[in-house]
């Protein structure tokens, strides 16, 4: 009975602290801040070209840096939508998210999202550690640290918002794994998450947060769940490539567990120029509306500011976005639509001074989806993008993936299987395809 009662003061308790969080967070809207709110109605506006504000303005609660050579995003993924069957969450739990960072620094902080969730989201304790070995949950010894935010170690995140760590002294690598690790003690309403992570992360009962060993973490898990940033203090860093894709860009196809993505070879080539490169793919991602499956995200012309444009050190943008609008139910068969929301994009990152590069839409004949309207659809889009009207750079991914005896297919030697994503040999030739100048080249934004 007392148990009973106990947690019925921690649901009253909890519910106050929603409705003042709640407020606080209408609040931080009306004052311009990213909480997250992305409706569906913002897609139109969104694609019209009324886009975020210049660059270097930091919007309250947003995980830009103070300074923008102190922070930069070494890792991030795309919140993506309701984790299936935990409408309450993972209560009594900790969730240890396993992630690989593409640049280092001196320093740490990480960003939570709650967005979307109606309840307020109770973090009873965080830690980030370096991990010992990809085969486990345990922490090199010597790098468990635990995360306070506002010198708290719990932390309350708003309905729909999102809150940043302090920052935590930890010598992170770049090319390494870390594990940041949430404990959840309450029920907070649907899990925010990201499905297809490719990497296993984990899961244990209790507060484990600051387990060095893994033996707890019996539970595994192939997504990430309510963490979408981390970031380093690196003050010799140029900033970060934010890449918005789909599942092409998500990594899907690409072996599990070994960071095979074409952003990882990006990450690697450019790391000797100071930059980080951040994934911002989301499997099934549209460009011009949400898509009607689960977890698979908002539209890309309402999500860009939040998954691109806010994060931390943001130097460049790369647009790898279009094909499911083509593919997808219902099918988007004007290609001057497309093109528009490829354009409202970039008119966007010029708001801040980007740079933006976009890669052509690659071929999908080998697919059942695949038919020759859809495919002139495609033609069109890519010859627009080709033109040099859409972006400040492209990059043709097209020539590059497809089969020369058959353009509207992938070449064998880089089809995964299903005729759409590429394999590992795929993606490996997409992240060195990517002309470094492009990205890092003195010459401004052009559009």
């Amino acid at each position: 009975m007392n148990r009973q009662r106990g947690f019925a003061l921690l649901a009253g308790l909890l519910s106050v602290v929603a409705l003042v969080c709640a407020t606080i967070f209408v609040g931080v809207g009306a004052l311009g801040g990213g909480g997250g709110r992305d409706e569906s109605s913002s897609d139109q506006a969104a694609a019209s070209g009324n886009g975020a504000g210049g660059r270097g303005r930091t919007s309250v609660g947003s995980a830009a840096p103070a300074s923008a050579d102190a922070w930069v995003g070494t890792w991030a993924a795309a919140p993506a939508g309701i984790e299936p069957g935990v409408p309450n969450g993972h209560v009594g739990r900790s969730i240890r998210n396993v992630v690989h960072t593409s640049i280092g620094g001196t320093a740490a902080r990480i960003t939570l999202s709650n967005l979307f969730s109606r309840e307020a989201l109770l973090i009873g304790r965080a830690s980030i550690a370096v991990a010992e070995h990809k085969e486990d949950a345990g922490a090199a010894v010597g790098t468990m640290r635990l995360v306070t935010f506002g010198k708290r170690t719990s932390v309350v995140v708003p309905p729909g918002g999102r809150v940043v760590s302090d920052p935590v002294r930890l010598q992170v690598a770049p090319d390494t794994d870390l594990l940041v690790t949430v404990y959840t003690p309450a029920p907070g309403g649907p899990v925010t998450y990201h499905p297809r992570a490719l990497r296993t992360s984990y899961t244990a009962l209790g507060d484990r947060t600051r387990d060095v060993s893994g033996t707890a973490y019996i539970e595994r898990a192939s997504v990430w769940r309510y963490l979408t940033a981390v970031d380093v203090l690196n003050r010799q860093a140029r900033g970060a490539v934010v890449v918005i894709g789909d599942s092409i860009t998500d990594g899907i196809g690409s072996s599990y567990d070994t960071d095979r993505r074409w952003t990882d070879t990006l990450a690697d080539r450019v790391r000797g120029s100071g930059l980080g490169v951040l994934n911002a793919g989301i499997s099934g991602n549209r460009l011009l509306r949400q898509s009607l499956a689960v977890g698979k995200g908002p539209s890309g012309v309402s999500r860009f500011g939040r998954d691109v444009l806010d994060r931390a050190g943001t130097e460049a943008v790369f647009v790898e976005l279009g094909i499911n609008d083509i593919i997808r139910e219902p099918h988007e068969m004007d290609p001057d639509r497309i093109t528009a929301g490829l354009k409202a994009l970039t008119r966007q990152a010029h708001a801040r001074g980007l740079r933006v590069v976009g890669s052509t839409l690659t071929p999908f004949g080998g697919n059942p989806r695949h038919t020759d309207e859809l495919e002139a659809v495609r033609d069109r889009v890519n010859e627009a993008i080709r033109s040099g009207d859409v972006f400040d750079r492209a990059v043709d991914f097209d020539r590059l993936l497809r089969d020369p005896y058959a353009p509207d297919r992938l070449r064998p030697e880089y089809d995964s299987g299903d005729g759409l994503h590429p394999s590992d040999a795929g993606y490996r030739a997409m992240g060195r395809f990517v002309k470094l100048g492009d990205l890092v080249g003195k010459e401004p934004a052009q559009l």
